[in-house]
């Protein structure tokens, strides 16, 4: 039975929504090709007829998790104009330290993961990652295009590694002073 070009392209979305959930909670490593059919609702049969490998799977999910941020941070751009930036950093290092693992951004979850992927799959998420720079630089136009994206990469390496380091405290103390700690940082950053 042939399916249309349609359901060829919802069944890659499915996978892909899944396989950002199962591979930001369990890691590369602990999400296997059995997992990844099971948690999607496909037949490996589907699955290999989108992806050759676990790692397409995944360089896929990794990109689609930074477009998310990428509209996440258009969306905030849009609704809160100038004061934007500011909700942005507490929503990162709030909302996005406290919840699910497997709900968390692509930016702190999977990058760890992407350092030990091909070059191909390193590279396609540079690229994401630079249109996710572009895109929060847009939204600093009290600095010149460059100093908004050297400020805008700063920010967005600070706050991923804050919510990694946060995310790794035994102590909830320690996880919401480093959060703190990281927010005033940000905030300093992004004044001019």
């Amino acid at each position: 039975m042939r399916y249309s070009a349609e359901h060829k392209e919802q069944t890659r979305k499915q996978i892909v929504r899944s396989a950002e959930r199962t591979f930001r909670e369990l890691g590369f490593g602990g999400a296997g090709i059995d997992r990844l059919v099971r948690e999607a609702g496909v037949t490996s049969g589907a699955f290999y007829g989108h992806f050759k490998s676990k790692e397409d799977a995944f360089a896929a999910t990794a990109i689609a998790g930074l477009a998310l941020l990428e509209d996440t941070i258009a969306q905030m751009q849009e609704d809160h104009g100038e004061q934007w930036a500011g909700k942005f950093v507490d929503f990162y290092l709030n909302d996005l330290r406290t919840c699910d693992l497997a709900e968390s951004c692509a930016l702190q979850s999977l990058t760890p993961d992407v350092m030990r992927a091909r070059e191909s799959t390193r590279s396609a998420y540079e690229s994401a990652f630079t249109k996710v720079v572009d895109r929060f630089a847009e939204g600093l136009p009290q600095f010149d295009k460059e100093t908004a994206q050297s400020r805008a990469r700063a920010v967005l390496a600070l706050v991923a590694g804050a919510v990694t380091l946060a995310r790794s405290s035994a102590s909830k103390d320690l996880s919401k002073a480093s959060a703190e700690a990281a927010r005033e940082a940000a905030l300093l950053i992004l004044s001019s």
